[in-house]
């Protein structure tokens, strides 16, 4: 089902956010984190869509691999600034806080972070300048595209008892914990409340 990106879509996305009953998990074992679901035209210039970055190469951490724009958040910073900061260094994004429409659940990673997603409204005229230090790559992937049939899929693996979650697109894979914020999100757009936590990542997402 295709999703427009229109002014009524961000109301819609506040009020599902004011109306989310978001979990916190205990911050003094796991460190927080922020990343970015910023929501955009996708590339038809017609359905919503939102940022997706693949990491660069020669990145120590989880080089090469799908993720949100973010990080982990700075003394004293909040949720939201951590978000939009990283942003800004990621994509070359600057918005303000205004354009931030809610935050979901917190993830606890296998790093051991507790990682928020934070959405924002990307609007339609954003300029793109990934910093080539940290980001490959940027791309507006359509929200629909994870409410089709098989885009979603939950196996299992030998090391947990958890699903695993994977998100698939243009016969590539998403891991937790970037399908998992995705997920929910998906989720909260077509009215449910769906619990990530307990998601699983794929072994080599460990580290």
């Amino acid at each position: 089902m295709s999703i427009p990106f229109t002014e009524a879509l961000r109301a819609d996305i506040t009020a599902r956010c004011a109306d989310f009953p978001r979990h916190v998990e205990p911050v003094s074992a796991l460190k927080l984190a922020a990343v970015a679901i910023v929501v955009v035209p996708a590339d038809d210039g017609v359905e919503a869509g939102f940022l997706l970055t693949r990491r660069a190469a020669t990145l120590r951490g989880h080089a090469g691999q799908w993720a949100l724009p973010g990080g982990r958040c700075d003394e004293g910073e909040t949720l939201e600034i951590a978000a939009l900061r990283e942003l800004g260094e990621e994509v070359g994004v600057r918005l303000a806080p205004d354009r931030i429409l809610g935050v979901l659940d917190d993830y606890p990673s296998r790093s051991g972070y507790a990682i928020a997603p934070v959405i924002v409204w990307g609007g339609a005229d954003l300029v793109l300048r990934p910093n080539p230090d940290e980001v490959a790559s940027v791309h507006r992937i359509p929200l629909s595209l994870f409410s089709q049939p098989g885009a979603v899929e939950f196996i299992t693996i030998p090391e947990s008892d958890r699903p695993v979650i994977r998100l698939h697109f243009a016969e590539r894979n998403i891991h937790a914990p970037t399908a998992a914020l995705i997920y929910q999100f998906i989720e909260l757009l077509a009215g449910r409340i769906t619990r990530v936590a307990e998601l699983e990542q794929p072994v080599f997402a460990w580290r």
